[in-house]
């Protein structure tokens, strides 16, 4: 089964490298023990390794846990490695990123909170 990403509440990247050796108990530990999240949230977590050409994605549904790994036959993600964080995205970032692109798009237009117009 597909994760329908549009129902999926929160989608966080964790930054910097990650073992992708990791099975599913070892990614939510990383989750749970390390930045001390609930892994069991509707949250969708993304994991990338060393060689940026691979990712992993953890999502609980009901039932027991879905990981989805993808590795690139060509090219390369634009992962953030500044820190050693855990990210919370948007869907477009989300979209982006899959895409070969930085979450960051400087020329992107940015949303406007009413009240905020000079």
């Amino acid at each position: 089964m597909l994760i329908d990403y549009s129902k999926v509440k929160q989608i966080y990247i964790v930054c910097g490298k990650t073992d992708m050796r990791k099975s599913i108990d070892g990614l939510a530990s990383v989750i749970q023990d390390h930045y001390n999240m609930d892994v069991f949230e509707n949250g969708l977590f993304l994991f990338c390794g060393g060689s940026r050409n691979k990712y992993k994605a953890l999502y609980w549904e009901d039932d027991g846990f879905i990981m989805l790994y993808k590795r690139l036959e060509k090219g390369v993600i634009q992962w953030p490695r500044t820190k050693e964080e855990v990210r919370k995205i948007t869907q477009q970032e989300l979209r982006w990123l899959l895409e070969g692109l930085k979450m960051d798009q400087p020329k992107a237009i940015k949303k406007v909170k009413p009240g905020y117009f000079n």
